[in-house]
């Protein structure tokens, strides 16, 4: 989000009423060249609605905002006597600015969190929220529908039901639902290649629409429950069914009526899961926040149909001079930007810019949006306990953060550091036999490991002889810090390690200072770290340039903690490697059959599971498959056959 807005003082000095001190460490010609440029750019502003970028010297946003008028907030960032120290660091890498006027403010809002998403400016409040939501899909494109998870863009037809807070609850929702409607979850290739029931039939979890065990009217019949139930009909389909049951009793025909009592109970199972369930909140979601130590945790709670679909934890990352409701608007305007609104969000503190924020949900959302506050009630009660998840997740990350932090500080110790790391990166090769060799950087720091910092290196200089670690290792190491030293040569951004970890030993470190001296980085702190005898976890050896090797004590914290990430950086190698043989593999069971192009390629797998099983498959199976013609079959078939 912005910066605030008013028009009897453009902008307010920080919090006691002093300006702080603009020179800011020796930031002082960087900050005159920023303000320059920003007044260079007021220049050319009209006092229209906006959104505006600043950019540092490599062209990456520093910060997106957004302006009711453009010309009056840009401005500004030109009083630098009362910018906090934050937006003064911001100013002093400032270099160009990019500029896009908007017909009203609900659209600078809506752009302006769209690309706060899309390019993650490192001075704005950023949501990382790489993961989309499940949910559960009746599919309408078959005469047949199936009951599904389902991720990512709406593009099939049928109803979709969430979100869900996680995988965990979609999966137990559906295996519930398929013992209460006996629905099918196949494929639609595996559903049409069938000749007798599968194990789901056997176990009481389809009804084998497939080889028709069930009338499709039947069937349709028992769609129709299932959406009935998911839309919040739920007494009405559990009257039916206790009413059906009854009469099935009432007939003497048992076994009926225990189908119908299994399948309330599989209903019932459902709803037990749901764990609060207020009146009257029908689709919402209950957001909430809470604030310590300077972190803040947002808890996201999901309401649909009436039920309570589970809920997530968010920690935004943010400056801590933000109060809760500034990172809260931010997150809310950004949340929603690739996701559904609901017709009602209830919040636990009342946004700066909540009306704004509200219209612009309703535009996305092509209906009424309602951000509540609730005082008291039972929409208070929900709050209450979301502010009481918050406060629990918060307290469980700091407890990690704070026994992180000293686990650090003792690597600082142990490797010689002048300070606490806040990036290590560690580094592992994986091959077979020189087969498909991959070098992969795993990244950790005070919150734990940086997934979204991971990199994977497919070896390929020709000179790299199979299976020469010590020539994979040098190769990694070389494109790992050219492209630092291209990309960020002053080490201001943020990507360089405070410490290089090598899993290996002398030979490795060796290889490890003769990249880095090359280069130019003989500053860079690097270690490496060895298995002991017969590869024994606790008998680790560190080496260190210029110190004989040594180990740790067998119960030292600081070495469980190196094991971690030495652990973790050959997790990552061996799948990365795993993967390039799998894919190595197909590329040479189906890449080579003529006239088989990507999408023949998904189908047959779809179908058969793996390209194995395609070897071995029949005409008539391969004619079977969808977009398989009679003379393409016969070409995969000739192909895994001819010399048989």
């Amino acid at each position: 989000m912005g910066l605030e807005e008013d028009p009897a003082e453009p902008y307010l000095p920080a919090a006691g009423g002093e300006a702080e001190d603009p020179d800011l460490s020796g930031l002082g010609e960087s900050v005159a060249r920023g303000v320059a440029v920003i007044g260079d750019t007021v220049k050319t502003l009209s006092p229209s609605p906006g959104v505006y970028r600043m950019l540092n010297r490599k062209g990456d946003a520093l910060y997106v905002g957004k302006a009711r008028n453009l010309k009056r907030r840009v401005t500004n960032y030109t009083q630098v006597g009362k910018l906090p120290r934050r937006l003064l660091r911001m100013v002093a890498e400032t270099v160009a600015m990019e500029v896009v006027e908007t017909h009203t403010e609900v659209e600078a809002l809506l752009l302006e969190s769209n690309l706060i998403k899309r390019l993650m400016p490192r001075y704005n409040v950023l949501l990382r929220d790489d993961k989309s939501f499940p949910y559960i899909l009746l599919t309408a494109d078959h005469a047949i529908p199936q009951i599904t998870k389902h991720r990512g863009a709406h593009t099939r037809e049928g109803d979709y039901f969430g979100p869900f807070a996680s995988a965990g609850a979609v999966n137990r929702t559906i295996t519930a639902l398929e013992r209460a409607f006996l629905l099918r979850s196949c494929s639609d290739a595996v559903f049409s290649t069938r000749t007798r029931p599968c194990l789901m039939y056997q176990i009481k979890r389809c009804s084998a629409p497939c080889v028709e065990r069930i009338a499709a009217p039947d069937y349709r019949d028992l769609v129709t429950q299932a959406r009935r139930f998911l839309t919040g009909r739920s007494q009405e389909v559990q009257q039916q069914l206790g009413t059906r049951m009854e009469e099935a009793a009432g007939r003497l025909d048992f076994e009926t009526a225990a189908v119908y009592r299994d399948r309330i109970r599989a209903l019932a199972q459902i709803q037990a899961h749901q764990d609060i369930n207020i009146e009257g909140v029908d689709n919402a979601d209950v957001i909430a926040a809470e604030e310590q130590g300077g972190q803040i945790c947002i808890q996201v709670f999901f309401f649909r149909a009436g039920r309570n679909y589970g809920n997530r934890a968010y920690f935004p990352s943010h400056d801590k001079t933000q109060g809760v409701a500034e990172v809260l608007g931010a997150f809310v305007a950004q949340f929603y930007e690739n996701k559904p609104v609901p017709r009602l969000i209830l919040l636990s503190h009342a946004l700066e810019e909540q009306d704004l924020i509200a219209e612009a949900l309703s535009v996305k959302a092509e209906h009424k949006v309602d951000l509540s506050r609730p005082q008291r009630g039972a929409k208070r009660k929900l709050i209450d306990n979301a502010l009481h998840n918050a406060r629990e997740a918060l307290a469980r990350r700091l407890a990690e953060s704070s026994s992180q932090r000293k686990l650090l500080e003792q690597v600082a110790e142990i490797f010689g550091l002048e300070a606490t790391p806040e990036r290590i990166e560690i580094y592992d090769n994986s091959h077979i036999q020189g087969s498909e060799p991959y070098g992969c950087m795993v990244v950790a720091g005070p919150e734990g490991f940086r997934k979204n910092a991971y990199r994977k290196f497919k070896i390929r200089d020709p000179k790299t002889v199979a299976g020469d670690d010590y020539a994979m290792m040098r190769e990694m190491l070389t494109r790992r810090f050219q492209r630092a030293l291209k990309e960020d040569p002053e080490r201001g951004g943020g990507q360089w390690p405070d410490l290089v970890l090598l899993d290996g030993g002398q030979g490795q470190l060796t290889v490890g200072l003769e990249v880095l001296a090359d280069l130019g980085l003989g500053d860079l702190p690097i270690a490496a770290i060895a298995k002991g005898p017969d590869r024994d976890a606790g008998r680790e050896r560190i080496f260190l340039p210029g110190r004989p090797s040594f180990m740790l004590q067998p119960r030292d914290p600081a070495l469980y903690f190196l094991q971690r990430l030495r652990d973790e950086a050959h997790r990552f190698a061996i799948g990365t490697h795993r993967a390039g043989r799998s894919k190595a593999r197909l590329r040479s069971a189906l890449d080579e059959v003529p006239g088989i192009g990507a999408r023949r390629k998904k189908a047959l797998l779809l179908h058969f599971g793996a390209a194995r099983a395609v070897a071995r498959a029949g005409l008539t199976d391969l004619e079977a498959v969808e977009g398989i013609s009679k003379t393409v079959a016969r070409k995969i078939y000739d192909h895994f056959h001819r010399d048989g």
